[in-house]
């Protein structure tokens, strides 16, 4: 930490890993939705909590900072599991076919 703070480089770290980690939540929104459907969506909640709680604990800003993006893209990601329902619902994204409730396609 002391390399990052003598060459002033939390701001970059931070913005390079808040971009990482929305990156990381889009693929998770798909593969959730796919998988579970909109019924995971508590889980994201959990996470969410968690996560800000962990930001309110931690002293180091750039943690700090990384868990407050974790929480608040958790968040975020609870709208999305439901605007992807929509997206599937649309055949934008493919249904699965294993899931118990099946989606009708309008064109």
């Amino acid at each position: 930490m002391e390399f990052v703070d003598t060459y002033n480089l939390t701001g970059l770290i931070i913005g390079i890993c808040t971009f990482l980690i929305i990156g990381i939540f889009h693929p998770v929104v798909v593969k959730a939705e796919y998988y579970w459907g909109t019924g995971c969506w508590w889980i994201f909640l959990v996470l969410g909590i968690a996560g800000t709680v962990a930001a309110l604990w931690v002293t180091d800003v750039l943690w700090s900072s990384l868990l407050g993006v974790f929480a608040f893209s958790s968040f975020w990601t609870i709208k999305e599991i439901f605007e992807q329902e929509e997206r599937v619902r649309k055949g934008w994204f493919p249904a699965n076919p294993k899931k118990k409730k099946q989606l009708k396609v309008e064109n």
